[in-house]
Formats: C-alpha cells, structure tokens, sequence
C-alpha cells in the first residue's frame, strides 16, 4: 500500500454565508484589466481579450486576517474583485451555458506587488513575481446563487482606514461572468472547486503596514483585512 513521504498540505477552502460548510479550492484564476478605467489608470486604453493569470490555492486568506507584508516590495497595492464559484465541469463552455458552472459568489482581494508586476511586464517575463506570493488572495465568504442569484450590476468598493479608495460597479466590467467562464474554458477545463478573480475597477493604490482593507460587493458580501509586519 502506498503512502506519502510526509503528510499532504491541507484541503483550501473557502468560508460559505450562513453555513459551517466549506467550499473546497482546486484553483485560482485571475482576470487581468476587466475595467475601463482601472485599464486606463495602467496606461493601456484599449478593450482586448480577456487574459488570465493564477495564484495558488494556499495562498487564501480568511476575512478578518491579518496579511504580512510581503518581501521584496515598496509598492504592495490592492484591487477588489468579484470572485466566482465554480460547481461543475465544463471545456469548451457555451456563454449561454456558463452560468450552469457558478455555485455562488464572493468578495476578493488580488493583492499586487506592482513594482515587480510593472519590472516583469517590461522584460516581457511572467508576471507571478508580482501576483503570486504568499497571502496574496484574501477571499470573503461565498454566498450561494440560491441566496443571490447572479448578478451582473451593483456597487463594488474598497476603503482603506475608511476612505474610499476604489468605487465601481459590476456592469462596468468589460467582459461579463459568462463571458469570462467561456474564454478561460477555451484554455483549460475547468473543474469543481475552481474560483474565478473577475478584475478590479479603478482606484488601485499602494497599501502599507496597520492598513485595514474593508471591502464591499452589493448584494454579494464584504471582506476585511488588516496589513501587518512582514513576516522575520
């Protein structure tokens, strides 16, 4: 019988809304520039297919946590995002099946290490330097789509020690959820388990340490994380 040479990492998992379940990960994916102001504000202007890059599944964080300070940064900036559930299987999904796949939806943090994103993106290297690290994917509790359905418009903010940093709305994203499950199902299948980060409006700034992050999706939830000391 075959064993492991040392004991598996646990299970992510995401918090569920008004349950002691948990919604187990498989993967992160992200959506890069969905909002035409925040593409601006990143000096493109110009709508193009949606792209995607990952994070890990261990690099989670629950609301109410406090997140270090990640190494080899000066510029650690947050975008707020919607994220979305994935419940069943699909490759090659049709938009007007996509919304089939979505168990519910929640409220994320894609944290940045922009100097380093921006140094990559120049020397035309991958970006994971910049956005995948440790602590980088705080996530709230996902509310079901029996409890919210699926929503294309309302309200999504971040404020930073209680200043409003970032202030949109769902329907300024360029590509929608069902659009956004369809073109990434073209690039891999995806499976239960898989989480969705939708892209950020504008707004993005530098966040430091004692920072606290309230974060806000009408009609979805909210997710509060404090920036603490790096870690020794």
């Amino acid at each position: 019988m075959s064993s492991y040479v040392f004991s598996p990492p646990p299970q992510a998992a995401l918090e569920i809304q008004g349950s002691s379940e948990l919604f187990p990960v498989r993967r992160i994916w992200c959506v890069g520039r969905n909002y035409l102001e925040h593409i601006k504000e990143m000096g493109q202007d110009e709508r193009e297919p949606p792209f995607f890059f990952s994070k890990q599944p261990d690099m989670i964080v629950s609301d109410g946590a406090t997140v270090p300070y990640p190494s080899q940064t000066k510029d650690l900036q947050h975008e707020v995002e919607l994220v979305v559930a994935i419940k069943g299987k699909g490759y090659y999904v049709p938009e007007d099946k996509a919304l089939s796949l979505v168990w519910g939806y929640g409220v994320g943090i894609d944290l940045t290490r922009r100097d380093l994103q921006i140094g990559m993106r120049n020397l035309k290297r991958p970006w994971e330097a910049g956005k995948s690290f440790d602590y980088s994917a705080p996530c709230g509790a996902i509310a079901p789509v029996s409890k919210v359905g699926h929503p294309a418009k309302g309200r999504i903010s971040l404020r930073c020690n209680g200043e409003i940093r970032q202030d949109g709305d769902l329907e300024q994203q360029i590509w929608n959820v069902p659009e956004i499950i369809s073109k990434l199902s073209e690039l891999v299948a995806l499976e239960p388990g898989d989480i969705i980060m939708t892209g950020t409006p504008a707004g993005v700034t530098a966040c430091g340490v004692g920072d606290k992050l309230a974060c806000s999706i009408e009609g979805i939830g909210t997710l509060n994380v404090t920036i603490g000391e790096p870690l020794k």
